[in-house]
């Protein structure tokens, strides 16, 4: 005896309440993107979906996790799914769900409001070259792999790599003016080499790094975060800047190698908190020393500039400005950002994804909401 109609149309219900879309990461049936699902009297379910664009990167993921749900259900036979486009009308509707707004509200920051509870850790350098990059995806990754919620910016704009490192190789997808970002490995991740064609070179000055970084971080459906952390461009130009205006929450991880001279700069590049009133979270010392064969080590780039840099930004700002850990030098690292799988994925019991995990502990706070606690600060006259 087969079971009651009603019975299976209620489990067909809940079997698609159970597929999330692969880029919002919420039910497809909160997200209204079912239409219809009819049982047929010879069991087969034909489903109707609305994509929210018609060209949906992902529409065979979704058309394979709607078949083996709803393929589960006791009595279905069958699984037939005709794929529809969102009119614009339930688009700005989605939208707004989305925003927790109307549709037509001016877009803003998240993170900057007093209730975010999204820890923005901003991840600067003073000069080139020293990993920053590398240790920015790597750390994304770690926290990612504990449970976290994550996403990265990559704001260094002329020079982004975060892409090719985190092996994010997806389009954005707009809805309406919304932009949901792609993911890899469990990281949301944006980036301006996702809107360039090619390997086009973006020669832009400050108003247009401000406008690009700003829609980077309102204009992107990041959802609820644990962490966010943003790739800077070296230095303290015009990002560092925008970044202390849009968010002026966000604590800064200093990246230097051990060399003095790229030290010296990185002090800069910690002192500027000093101006934007930010929090330094702490300093890494990328490329540390390499291990040899017979188990010593090679310091190839010197030794204590992370010490250095530490102790000079600690006594600079007033406030213990730790140093958060020390990275060896592995060629692995390369290798797994070149590949597209962060080394803490790749290789974890390397020793440099050890030392970039450990560091990543410590960052893997939830920052706790400050609405209503008194801060005890005083306007500064002018």
């Amino acid at each position: 005896m087969s079971a009651p109609v009603s019975t299976v149309n209620d489990a067909v219900q809940a079997a698609l309440a159970t597929v999330d879309d692969p880029e919002i990461r919420r039910p497809i049936t909160e997200l209204g993107m079912v239409r219809s699902a009819v049982v047929g009297d010879d069991g087969v379910v034909r489903v109707e979906l609305l994509l929210t664009v018609a060209g949906c990167p992902l529409k065979e993921k979704l058309r394979a996790d709607i078949t083996a749900a709803v393929g589960a259900v006791p009595g279905v036979t069958g699984v037939e799914i005709e794929f529809g486009v969102m009119s614009p009308e339930q688009r700005q509707s989605l939208q707004a769900k989305l925003r927790g707004g109307a549709a037509t509200e001016e877009p803003v920051i998240p993170f900057a409001q007093p209730g975010s509870r999204t820890r923005v850790y901003a991840v600067a350098s003073g000069k080139g070259g020293v990993g920053k990059s590398s240790v920015t995806v790597n750390l994304a990754a770690a926290l990612a792999a504990k449970g976290l919620s994550v996403g990265v910016v990559d704001a260094d704009i002329y020079g982004h790599s975060v892409p090719r490192m985190l092996g994010a190789d997806g389009r954005p997808t707009r809805v309406e003016d919304m932009i949901m970002p792609p993911q890899a490995h469990g990281v949301k991740v944006i980036s301006i080499g996702m809107f360039t064609a090619g390997n086009a070179a973006v020669v832009w000055r400050g108003p247009m790094l401000h406008r690009a970084l700003q829609q980077f971080l309102a204009d992107v459906y990041w959802g609820e975060l644990d962490v966010l952390l943003l790739d800077l461009p070296p230095g303290t130009g015009d990002v560092a800047i925008s970044l202390a205006q849009l968010l002026p929450n966000a604590e800064i991880l200093v990246v230097t190698t051990p060399q003095a001279a790229a030290a010296e700069v990185a002090e800069r590049a910690g002192a500027i908190a000093l101006q934007t009133h930010q929090r330094l979270v702490g300093v890494i010392e990328n490329m540390s020393w390499l291990e040899l064969p017979d188990g010593t080590r090679m310091e190839v780039f010197g030794a204590g500039g992370g010490t250095t840099v530490a102790e000079s930004l600690t006594k600079v700002v007033g406030a213990q400005v730790p140093l958060l850990g020390q990275v060896p030098l592995d060629t692995r690292v390369r290798e797994a950002g070149d590949s597209g799988t962060p080394i803490v994925l790749a290789e974890p019991d390397a020793p440099a994804a050890v030392a970039l995990r450990q560091v990543a502990d410590r960052l893997a706070v939830r920052r706790e909401s400050l609405v209503g606690k008194p801060l005890g600060l005083k306007p500064a006259g002018r």
